[in-house]
This record gives C-alpha cells, sequence and structure tokens, in this order.
C-alpha cells in the first residue's frame, strides 16, 4: 500500500485543519505521493506497452525482473557498499539491458509466433522462477526498507509549501525523460521507424528488409532496463518483496488495458491518474478502517473494469489482435489460445499403443498413488492426502485451460470460496463434511459461470488480466471479511469421526479425484467434448458449423469453476481450517506453471502435479539444506519455460518417448524382397487408360 507522508486524513478523520491553506496543502501533499507511485505506474506500463507492441508478449514477468534488477541495486550499493552512481549504471544500465537480451535469445525468439496461452504460461513461469534465484544468489534475508537513488539522508525539498524529497523528484525527472525521449526516438529516429513499422505489420517490415529478431532485441533490452528502473524506484516506498512487485505490475495493467495494450501516452497518463486517485482516496477515507486497507490496492483494478466495460461498449468485443498487422500477419499467426492445449492431440496420432497410454497408464499411475499411503511413514503419507486435494484443484485447469483453450488466472481463488464456503457450513451451521464440500464446488460453479459470460467477448490475453483482476479483488475485498479471515486464524473445518485419520481422507481424497477425473474424461470423449473441442480450435469455424461458442465456454468455466471448488474444500478438510491467505491470487500462477509443465489436458498430470508441488518443497528442507528450499520453485518455474519447446508437457513427452522405444519392438511385416527386384527393374509403360497402371509400394 502506498505510504504517504503524514498520517492525518483532515475531515474524515475527525480533525479540522486550522485553515483553509493548512487543508490545501495537505491534499497538494497527497497529489505528489500519489504522482510518485502513478510515476512508477507509468515507467512500468510503458515497458509493458513497449514489449507487446514490437514483440506481441504480454510480460507477466516484468515485476519479477523489476525485483531482480533492485535486488541486484541493493546487493550492489549497501551488501557491497558501492556508491549509489556506479550501482546504479551497473544494475539500471548495465545488468537489466543484458538481461533482456539474454531472455530474448534464449527464450522469448521462440514464442513470437507462439499462442497466447503459450506466451502466458511462459512468462508466469519466468515470474515464479526469477525471485528465488535471487534469493540464491544475493540471500534471503527480509528486507523492508530500502534505498533508492537519492543519497541518504534523503534531501526533502519545498515545492508550493509542500515537501517534496529527493527520491520523489528522480521519479518525476525519470516519467518526462522517458515520455520525452521515447517520443522522440519513436517519431524521428530510423529505430523508432523499425518499431513502429513491427507495429503496423511484422511480416511486410521483415520483407522490406528490416530483421524484426533485431528489432525486438532491441526492445527487449529497453523493456529490462525499464523494468530495473521502475524496480529501484519503487524500493523505497514497497521494499524488496517480490509478491509486492508482482502486484505493483499487476495494478500497472489497468493502464495497459486503458491503452488498449500499444498507445504509449494513454498508458502512461491514465498511470499518472491511478497514482493520484488511490492517494485522494487515502486522504478522505477513514485511516484506523479496515474498508480503506481492502479499497486503497484495489483502485487500479477498478480501473481495469471500468476501462473494459468502455471499450467493450464501444465495440461491442475487446481483443488483442485488434489493429496488429495486416493480412499476412494474420495468416501466419497461431488461431486462438489453445495451440499449446491442443497440441497434444495431434503428438497422440502416430501413437503405436494409444490403449496403453490413455487407459492402462493413468490407471498405473493411479494405483502406484494408492499404495503410497501404506507404505509411507505417517508424515508422509498424510502429504498424499494434500497432494490428492491439490490435484482436485489442478484438474480445473484441465477443464479450462485444457479442454476450454481460456486463460485464466483465478483458479485459486474459486478454490479459496470452496473452502471458505466448507468452513462456514460445516462448522458454523453444523454441515456435513461432504456436502459442505460439495456445495462449496457449486458455488464456486456459480462464480466461474459468471466470469465466463462476462469475459466470452474478451481475447486471450484480457481474459488473462480479468481472471488476474477478480482473484485479487476476492482477495482483497472478500476473503478479508472477520467472517472469513477471523483474525488470521481462519474457520477451524473439523472432519468427522469416520474420516478422521489422515489415511482415511486420503483415500476418500483420491476417490473424488478418480470421479472428477473420470468426468472430465467422459466429457472429452461426448458428443459435447467433440463440440468444445472445435470451439477450442476455431471459434469462426464453429459458427459456422452451428456450435453455440457462449455456451460451449461458459459451461466449461462453469465445471472447472466448481472442480476447483471442491479441490478447495478438500484442502480445507487436509488442514482443518478454512485460511484465506492459502488461497492468495499470485500462489494461483504457481500452480499454473506446475500443471502445465506436467501437461495441460492430461488427468494424470495433474495428479501428478499435485504430488510434485506437495512433496518437492518438503524433501528438499528434510534432507537438503533450507538454501536448497528455494530450488522446487526455480525448477517449477524452469518446467513451465520449456514449455516453449515442448509445448504438450513432461508428461505427454515422456509417454510418447516410452511409446516409440516400445515400437521399436513391434514385428515389422517381411518385405518382400522379389517384389523390390521386380519394382526396381525397368519396364515397358502401359498405355494410359488400359486398366494396367500398377503403384507399387515398398517399405524401405
Amino acid at each position: 500500500m502506498l505510504r504517504t507522508p503524514g498520517e492525518g486524513r483532515g475531515v474524515a478523520d475527525g480533525r479540522r485543519f486550522a485553515s483553509p491553506q493548512e487543508g490545501e496543502s495537505r491534499v497538494l501533499q497527497y497529489v505528489i505521493a500519489g504522482l510518485v507511485l502513478g510515476g512508477i505506474y507509468a515507467i512500468a506500463s510503458a515497458g509493458l506497452v513497449v514489449t507487446y507492441v514490437s514483440a506481441g508478449i504480454l510480460n507477466f514477468a516484468f515485476g519479477a525482473l523489476a525485483f531482480f534488477v533492485a535486488r541486484f541495486y541493493y546487493w550492489l550499493h549497501i551488501q557491497e557498499g558501492w556508491d549509489i552512481l556506479p550501482a546504479a549504471v551497473v544494475s539500471i544500465g548495465l545488468v537489466g539491458p543484458l538481461l533482456g537480451v539474454f531472455l530474448y535469445a534464449v527464450l522469448f525468439r521462440f514464442v513470437r509466433l507462439a499462442s497466447s496461452l503459450l506466451k502466458v504460461v511462459v512468462t508466469i513461469g519466468l515470474s515464479v522462477t526469477i525471485p528465488p534465484l535471487a534469493n540464491v544468489l544475493f540471500g534471503t534475508e527480509s528486507i523492508l526498507r530500502a534505498p533508492g537513488l537519492a543519497p541518504e539522508p534523503v534531501r526533502v525539498y519545498r515545492v508550493f509549501d509542500t515537501p517534496v524529497t529527493m527520491d520523489q523528484l528522480i521519479v518525476y525527472i525519470c516519467v518526462v525523460l522517458i515520455v520525452v525521449i521515447g517520443a522522440l526516438v519513436l517519431r524521428y529516429t530510423d529505430v523508432g521507424l523499425s518499431v513502429r513499422a513491427m507495429v503496423d505489420s511484422e511480416a511486410m517490415t521483415s520483407l522490406s528488409g528490416t530483421n524484426p529478431s533485431r528489432v525486438s532485441l532491441g526492445v527487449w533490452a529497453v523493456s529490462t532496463f525499464l523494468a530495473g528502473l521502475a524496480g529501484v524506484l519503487a524500493a523505497p516506498i514497497i521494499g524488496l518483496d517480490p509478491n509486492d512487485y508482482t502486484l505493483l505490475i499487476a495494478a500497472a495493467f489497468a493502464a495497459v488495458i486503458a491503452a488498449k495494450l500499444r498507445s504509449l501516452p494513454i498508458a502512461v497518463l491514465v498511470a499518472l491518474a491511478m497514482g493520484i486517485t488511490g492517494s485522494l482516496v487515502q486522504y478522505y477515507m477513514p485511516s484506523s478502517s479496515t474498508l480503506t486497507a481492502a479499497v486503497i490496492p484495489s483502485i487500479p483494478f477498478a480501473f481495469i473494469v471500468v476501462f473494459l466495460t468502455y471499450h467493450m461498449l464501444r465495440s461491442g468485443r475487446v481483443s488483442e489482435m485488434e489493429g496488429v498487422g495486416g493480412a499476412l500477419d494474420r495468416a501466419i499467426r497461431p488461431q486462438g489460445g489453445a495451440r499449446m492445449a491442443a497440441s497434444a492431440d495431434a503428438t497422440s496420432l502416430d501413437d503405436p499403443f494409444p490403449a496403453v497410454r490413455n487407459i492402462y497408464g493413468p490407471i498405473f499411475v493411479f494405483g502406484i498413488v494408492a499404495i503410497l499411503p501404506l507404505v509411507l511413514s505417517p508424515f508422509w503419507a498424510a502429504l498424499v492426502g494434500l497432494a490428492a486435494a491439490t490435484g482436485i484443484a489442478l484438474l480445473s485447469y484441465t477443464l479450462v485451460t485444457g479442454e476450454g483453450g481460456m486463460i485464466w488466472l483465478s483458479q485459486i481463488t474459486f478454490a479459496g470460496v470452496g473452502a471458505l464456503t466448507t468452513g462456514q457450513l460445516a462448522t458454523e451451521h453444523g454441515w456435513p463434511l461432504l456436502l459442505a464440500i460439495l456445495v462449496g464446488g457449486v458455488i464456486a460453479g456459480v462464480f466461474g459461470i459468471v466470469i465466463g459470460f462476462l469475459t466470452i467477448r474478451l481475447g486471450d490475453l484480457y481474459v488473462a488480466l480479468v481472471t488476474l483482476t477478480f482473484g485479487l479483488l476476492m482477495e482483497r475485498l472478500v476473503f478479508t471479511r472477520d467472517a472469513f479471515y477471523q483474525f488470521g486464524v481462519g474457520v477451524s473445518v473439523d472432519r468427522p469421526d469416520w474420516m478422521a485419520s489422515d489415511q482415511r481422507f486420503t483415500y476418500v481424497t483420491l476417490a473424488a479425484f478418480a470421479i472428477l477425473a473420470l468426468m472430465v474424461t467422459n466429457l472429452r470423449r461426448s458428443t459435447t467434448g467433440l463440440a468444445l473441442n472445435a470451439v477450442r480450435w476455431s471459434e469462426p469455424a464453429s459458427r459456422t458449423m452451428g456450435l453455440s461458442v457462449v455456451q460451449m465456454k461458459v459451461m466449461v468455466a462453469g465445471l472447472g469453476a466448481m472442480v476447483a471448488g471442491i479441490g478447495g474444500g478438500f484442502l480445507a478438510a487436509y488442514a482443518k481450517v478454512a485460511l484465506p491467505d492459502s488461497y492468495a491470487t499470485l500462489l494461483g500462477m504457481v500452480w499454473l506453471a506446475v500443471v502445465a509443465t506436467f501437461g495441460v489436458r492430461s488427468n494424470v498430470a495433474a495428479l501428478l502435479a499435485g504430488m510434485a508441488f506437495t512433496f518437492s518443497p518438503v524433501l528438499f528442507l528434510t534432507y537438503l539444506s533450507p538454501t536448497w528450499g528455494q530450488l522446487p520453485p526455480i525448477l517449477f518455474g524452469l518446467g513451465a519455460i520449456f514449455l516453449a519447446r515442448n509445448p504438450e508437457g513432461t508428461v505427454a513427452m515422456y509417454a510418447r518417448g516410452i511409446m516409440q522405444l516400445l515400437g521399436k519392438f513391434r514385428r515389422r511385416p517381411p518385405v518382400d524382397r522379389a517384389a523390390v527386384a521386380a519394382a526396381a527393374r525397368p519396364s515397358v509403360a502401359a498405355p494410359i487408360g488400359s486398366g494396367t497402371e500398377t503403384m507399387v509400394e515398398v517399405d524401405r
């Protein structure tokens, strides 16, 4: 939350100022403070817009990159004792751009023409990997206060009788320089001409002799420079917590949406307006109110709702593809957001043993997991129940993303709805636990239907941003209510006697997973599943065939949210408490990275992802040093990043490899050597149309 100087709120706090001039001075003080945060939003939104218009990638890892550079600057300046100027030049001016060049060379150039889904998952994987990697490199200590670019003690100036710190002045100067220099470069230089040409048509730019890869390389260097600058400037305000940086950039997405992902001036202006609005609301609302603490961080997301509504009313549909390129660009760009999700179908066309992979393989894996509670010690056996409950929640991604082809970042929020409903019904109202879990899933499904209906006319990236916004708003405005939060302890969830032991709970949870997995399999093989598959591949073609895209997507959205809610109920039953903090939206991004790594269209991959997510941290912390505890999220993030090369996920990739290995042992039909020899001899061609033409196939 924005830290503004002073604590008074004027009349709203029951205090009146001695004079109107004093009140005006206080308002101006808050406006100046709001411009600081707005300026940081503006720098971040500029980096996001420039990257998207030139490379077609909305970088969800921008906050993680900002944190990495800010943490590196802190390491140089505080831990290593460097002066401010050399530390800033090396971290912001050198490491930041080099990081962008490196990421483009090894990652982003491979996903330029990929689907929106693959781009989002890869950048989310990067955002999951970078913070723990920074902790490994620079240390894991908590840093609540970090210096900016101003020397300490920070000098304070008086502007219109209002105090302005040197840190604030530096932010203002940086915003002005970025806007002015950016406008001049884009409008009056050859580099700017190339970037603008990339925006109009990347394909035509390539045909005109300009190398799009070089332009994108430079843009990524500039983008990570802006990320590093925003990170260092934000450090005195929010400290050095990676989650706070992710939330800061999530708020900056509001300006990007207002700019429809492309207009740099609009993004900057809206970012500044967000900062001022948040500061004024903080000034006028009571400082001691819990509602104030929830409303202030939610203001940027209210901007998202307002601008999306405006764009929808104006054009009827909002898509990231609007105004991008020409006919040639649209012809070579993958259509729809489900290419990654559907790629597993294509890989199975040449499967020599489809029954083994599609039936017996999952049964074998499920059987192994079911045996574990009988052979492991009580501590590890209990974790199997947690893994199964997590697997149920992750199975929702199989429905929404794998089958529906939609990029939803709020599945953990639906799990939270199911968990909190379970706690209220089972504890406060005495309902049977399983019935409470089921009803919690139904209520989460209703939320999913509403969100699905509201986002049906949005493009893939806008859907991702809207669901992220929904999760953050629910987390701040609903989950923090006293009835759910209970001063940080949550609502207890007691298991019935017949399910009190961890082993019984584990088998009940595994049974629930099996039932829901069979439901997904039945849906996939049904007529509805075939229609859903058609919608996933091509919405225009599906409409031509008479299929209802709205009906298909709303249905799968509701089912996915219901499954997530049921998973959340079982997670609360495992922990014996429904605690809102366990369902943070940013943790849901890790969920997506894990399940996408294993395979977003595979039921058994959801179970394996739950096992990996549950067991990996405990294994590393138990048998290795605490430093190794940073390794599991790094591996999860890297797995999502590697989807750029293996979009179907690791389960399908290894299953295909095993099937190919087994296929080598198949008995091939013997080659008819006489037929080969006859085909090799020259022959007199029969007259065309005589009926004696023969085509010989030879298995070489």
